[in-house]
């Protein structure tokens, strides 16, 4: 059976990166896992082997490639280093970055996964990771530019990535069916008035069809990858704009503003406004620390792909 693992994207823009070591031999995973953000390792020591519509062997160079919703599991690893990233689809889609996500939607239609990174590129790719996460790292406060960096170097890692996967972009595959279709287009319209019948309708099938298979490979309906993209844009804006809650609600897609805030209270044990308190209070603890001279704590988290 699939799970959902969800990834903590930390505070503000909704993407985070990490570097990863593991010393010791790994057990496989016995079932395989589903992200709600895409994710991206960038492989630069050891080997590795995954199973993700097949199995594949990584090794330094590489990168691999998983959408979200994607089920996969790790079959082994040794001695493995690797730089890792997750960041939410749909609002990176939202901001202009859709092309960039091509070598994502063309593993969902069956291309393989891994992408090999040019030797000269390494270099310069490994100092993209290292300065997102150095990002991840920082105090923020409400309307600062940190997110905007964010998403700079966001896209040029996938722009590093789109460049090494040209030369095979013929090989797209025979097409991911429904679950790719449904994902697909949930990823570039849930900020708007996206419902379960619009998505059935522009893949051809029942609502019931596309939710039950989208809650059989992925571990969550339709509708809970609707809200999943709207919540994230909605931390986003709530963290790094001043715009009032029922503004937020109308730009990740609800009329009503009393819905969203009962979906993200459901979703984050709080309203809307007292997330944003709490996000504010602990920058602020946050910045004081640093400004003592107390070590920031590690944000990113340490999840698996």
């Amino acid at each position: 059976m699939t799970r959902v693992r969800p990834i903590d994207p930390g505070r503000g823009w909704p993407v985070t990166a990490a570097r990863h070591a593991y010393d010791d031999d790994f057990a496989p995973s016995r079932s395989p896992v589903t992200h709600d953000l895409a994710v991206l390792t960038f492989h630069t020591g050891g080997r590795a082997r995954m199973e993700m519509n097949g199995a594949w062997n990584l090794r330094e160079g590489d990168v691999l490639l998983v959408p979200a919703g994607e089920p996969h599991r790790s079959l082994e690893r040794r001695r493995l280093r690797f730089w890792g990233l997750a960041f939410c689809v749909p609002c990176f889609a939202a901001h202009g970055g859709a092309p960039l996500l091509e070598p994502f939607e063309r593993v969902r239609d069956g291309a393989s996964p891994v992408v090999q990174i040019p030797a000269d590129r390494h270099a310069h790719l490994e100092g993209l990771f290292a300065e997102l996460e150095r990002t991840g790292g920082e105090p923020r406060a409400s309307s600062d530019t940190l997110d905007v960096v964010q998403r700079s170097l966001l896209t040029l890692i996938l722009a590093e990535v789109d460049r090494a996967s040209r030369p095979s972009e013929g090989r797209r595959g025979p097409g991911g069916g429904v679950v790719a279709d449904a994902l697909r287009f949930i990823e570039r319209n849930c900020l708007g008035r996206l419902t379960l019948n619009d998505v059935a309708a522009a893949v051809g099938r029942s609502p019931t069809h596309v939710t039950s298979a989208l809650t059989r490979a992925t571990g969550r309906s339709a509708v809970r990858w609707i809200v999943a993209g709207r919540l994230a844009e909605a931390r986003r804006l709530l963290l790094h704009s001043d715009e009032r809650v029922d503004v937020i609600a109308e730009r990740v897609g609800y009329a009503d503003a009393t819905h969203f805030i009962r979906m993200f209270r459901r979703e984050h044990g709080a309203t809307p406004t007292a997330w944003r308190a709490g996000q504010q209070r602990g920058e602020g603890r946050r910045r004081d620390a640093l400004a003592s001279g107390a070590r920031a704590p590690r944000l990113a988290p340490r999840s698996e792909s």
